[in-house]
Order: structure tokens, then sequence, then C-alpha cells
């Protein structure tokens, strides 16, 4: 029971101390992406290639997660680049692997949301390369030099963690089955991959110029906007294919650490404001929507 508590509370407990001890954490942000590395490897090792069935549903939202964010990007940029570029990223982001725990408690097709999940991430991790080397910090860059070095970092992120899970299952099933029944432990290295990108926000934030901090509560607002509009339109369009709670969850509720980390590595780093808002915004609805689904079971 304690243990729960603490898990309930990880999300500001994480945050507070990564934004009250910025100088340390932000000093671990190289680690973060061997951290995403192996927040993905650990549930994608619960993940059966048999299981695996792609859906006119997944191809929807896999649609309005490239082309609804490349459209935002583009109708905000007349606004403000680096508005645009926050609120960008928080569309584009894959889904969380950890949507599938909560489209079990929602009562939602578990196996559905965990196929998306799988295929959003690939998706992101193939075509992200082509998209940065046209916005962020990368546009300065020849097109191939720019597209090689994302190639570089983004694929093996992204991609290597589920090759990895499928030949451990194929030639190390003990150590596969280590791995699988252990899926606390991506919680954990969650907890400490959010205390880090939230240290490295706070770390761009203090730096910079005072006159930023309009633009960033305009971010703040708009990733709540966003936020709220992509569990609408993922719920309706799930609920075209019977569907509704993992369309929801898997347009709403965003791989956030890499997010952030993608803000900071290939755009403006201020624009990881909006994704890091959104972490809060996204649990928010979530345990809303888990609040009022125990008080009808109850």
């Amino acid at each position: 029971m304690v243990l729960q508590q603490f898990k309930n509370w990880m999300l500001p407990i994480a945050m507070i101390t990564g934004g009250l001890f910025y100088p340390f954490f932000s000093q671990l942000a190289p680690v973060i992406p061997y951290l995403i590395f192996c927040m993905l490897l650990v549930p994608y090792c619960k993940i059966s290639l048999t299981r695996i069935r792609i859906k006119p549903l997944h191809l929807f939202l896999i649609l309005i997660q490239i082309i609804g964010g490349l459209g935002i990007y583009t109708a905000l940029s007349f606004y403000d680049p680096l508005v645009a570029q926050g609120i960008f990223i928080c569309v584009l982001a894959p889904t969380a692997t950890s949507a599938a725990v909560i489209t079990g408690m929602l009562g939602g097709n578990v196996a559905s949301l965990a196929t998306f999940s799988l295929l959003s991430n690939l998706c992101v991790a193939v075509l992200s390369p082509l998209i940065f080397s046209f916005i962020g910090e990368h546009v300065s860059m020849p097109f191939g030099h720019s597209f090689g070095i994302i190639c570089r970092q983004m694929i093996p992120l992204l991609i290597l963690p589920f090759v990895l899970a499928m030949l451990l299952r194929r030639f190390l099933p003990r150590v596969h089955h280590e791995i699988k029944k252990r899926q606390e432990l991506s919680f954990y290295m969650w907890s400490v991959a959010l205390a880090t990108v939230t240290g490295n926000t706070v770390s761009f934030l203090m730096r910079q110029d005072a006159s930023n901090y309009r633009i960033e509560t305009i971010m703040a607002l708009l990733a709540l906007v966003v936020c709220g509009l992509q569990f609408i339109t993922g719920r309706r369009i799930g609920r075209r294919f019977r569907d509704k709670v993992a369309g929801a969850q898997g347009l709403g509720q965003k791989n956030t650490i890499l997010a952030i980390w993608m803000a900071q590595t290939y755009l403006n780093p201020v624009s990881s404001v909006a994704p890091a808002f959104y972490v809060v915004w996204q649990n928010i609805v979530n345990s809303y929507q888990l609040w009022l689904r125990r008080r009808d079971k109850g």
C-alpha cells in the first residue's frame, strides 16, 4: 500500500526534485537516451509477434500524429516558431508504452493499444530524421549531413529495443523472462528520466532571456488544449472502430520523456516546456478517467 501511494505521487515528486536540483540533474542529460532505450526494452519484452494486428484505426491515428503535427507546426509558425516547435512535438511524439496499462484499467483493448504503441514508435523513428532535418536546430546543415546525424541517433534508440527484445525471446529466453516479469523497472527508470529532463528544462529556462516567459505560458496553455483535443479525437475515431479507449490513449498519452528529449536535442531547447507541461495535463486527464471508472463500478 505504501509503495502504491509512493507511485501515485511519483510524477510531482520527480518533477519537483528535478526542478529544485536542476544543476545536478541537468548534468545527467547524456544518460537520457540510454534510459529511453531501456524503458522501451522492458515493455517490448511483453510483446508477442503473434498478437500484433495492425488495424485501420491504427493507420488513422498515425496519419493524425504525423500530418496533424506538421499542420499544427505550419499554422503556428506564422505566429511564433518557438511555440510551433513546442506544440508540434506534443503531437508528433509516439504513444507511451505505459498507455497499455491505462487502457487495461479503463477496460479497453490492450492488445490493440500495444500494437499501436509499437507502430507509433517505429514510424517516428523512420520519419523524424527527415522531419527534423527541415525543422529546428539542424536546418542550417546540408540535408544529407543533418539527416545522417539524426538517423544515427533516432533509429537505434527507437527500433533496436524491439529488435533486442525479439532476439532475447529467441536466443536467451531466461534473460527475456527475467526482464518480462520485472516491468516495474520501467517505472523507476521513467522517474529518473523525468527528473533529469525536468532539470534540463529548468536549466535552459534559467539561462534564457526573461522576455520568453510569456511564450512559455502560451506553450503551457496550448499544450493543455492539444492534450484535450488528442484524447477527444482519438476517442471519437476509436468509437467508429469499437475501440474508443485504445483510440483515446493511443493519440492522447504520449511518450513525454522522448518528446522532451527530442525537443532539447533537435529543436530550440526552450520548446521542451510544451511537452513538460503535457506530462502534467495527460496525467490529470488519465487520473480523472480512472476516477470516473472507479465511481461507475462502485
